[in-house]
């Protein structure tokens, strides 16, 4: 499926067509493909219904990336998730039986239904890029990818996430419902048959893995990477959050704006790209006590005060970022 198309072409293209089944969530789309072209992962927590499966199933079928789903519950093992090393008695040897997290595309439907200890199984995968079973590693196909749902208003049965599961999320985005024009065309356009059933691919997996390496050369000059560590570090400072957003979490602010900028048809990174992305990025990483919820801090609240209080790089002296 090469073609001549410019990347920010193909990237554009590949925003349209899960556009296409996504209606009118174009930014939270966006954003995911963004996370795909920086071989990160996304964290969609929402309501039920709102088109959080279907997100997942459009990316992989618009890509033409194998699919795996993982459906958690509390009885799941970790071997359900990475695969098992059986005996062959014909061979006499042992034989690998890849789990879903081999796919190229997978969806963790909600995560947090399951143990911690199983939890924990997808920390290699998606730091690594890579499973152990047995003392053998077995390398994930390219591009690889985790997309997790979460429902943010059930809690019976349910397991926090722990920190370092949350770190390794370089997004965490929200659909929301739509509005009621959408909401009617999101019927009709189901009447006969779900649109993803008529989902083509409009790049290859060898073309998003290409688009990756095209990220990785969007220039940035320090002052954008000063800025993206600076907003991470002040919310290590706020006085009332247990954790801040860590030195993964300024990479992938770095990382995302990198990709913003390849979207938007530049070759270098502006402030405005940084700012942009810096509530989806940092805002889960950054972790508050119950009392201060109860106030009405989140990390959301803790990263808009990081964006006014950071000064924007090239802004005259003193100036500081406008309130957003």
């Amino acid at each position: 499926m090469q073609d001549g198309a410019s990347p920010q072409a193909k990237i554009t293209r590949l925003i349209d067509n899960v556009s296409r089944v996504i209606l009118g969530k174009r930014e939270a789309v966006e954003h995911a493909v963004i996370a795909l072209l920086c071989g990160g992962h996304v964290l969609i927590e929402d309501v039920p219904g709102v088109g959080k499966t279907m997100l997942a199933r459009s990316v992989a079928r618009s890509t033409g990336c194998s699919f795996g789903r993982i459906q958690f519950t509390p009885d799941l093992l970790p071997s359900d998730i990475t695969g098992v090393s059986v005996y062959n008695q014909q061979s006499g040897e042992f034989e690998f039986r890849p789990g879903p997290i081999m796919a190229q595309m997978v969806l963790a439907d909600e995560l947090n239904r399951t143990t911690p200890k199983t939890q924990s199984a997808l920390l290699e995968a998606m730091e690594e890029h890579q499973v152990t079973v047995d003392g053998v590693t077995h390398p994930l196909p390219r591009p690889a990818m985790v997309l997790a749902t979460l429902n943010p208003i059930e809690y019976e049965g349910t397991f926090p996430l722990p920190e370092g599961q949350l770190d390794r999320f370089m997004l965490r985005i929200s659909l929301g419902y739509p509005d009621a024009a959408t909401e009617v065309s999101v019927v009709e356009q189901q009447v006969l048959r779900h649109p993803i059933e008529a989902l083509e691919p409009v790049v290859s997996p060898e073309e998003v893995v290409e688009l990756q390496e095209h990220v990785r050369q969007i220039h940035a000059d320090r002052t954008i990477m000063e800025y993206a560590v600076a907003l991470a570090q002040v919310t290590r400072r706020h006085p009332e959050a247990e954790l801040g957003a860590s030195p993964r979490g300024s990479l992938a602010l770095f990382r995302v704006s990198q990709a913003l900028a390849l979207l938007r048809g530049r070759d270098y990174v502006l402030p405005d790209d940084v700012k942009g992305m810096a509530v989806s990025v940092l805002a889960h990483r950054v972790i508050v006590p119950p009392s201060a919820r109860m106030r009405g801090l989140d990390g959301r609240t803790v990263v808009e005060g990081a964006l006014e209080e950071v000064a924007v790089p090239g802004a005259r002296s003193g100036q500081r970022a406008p309130a957003r």
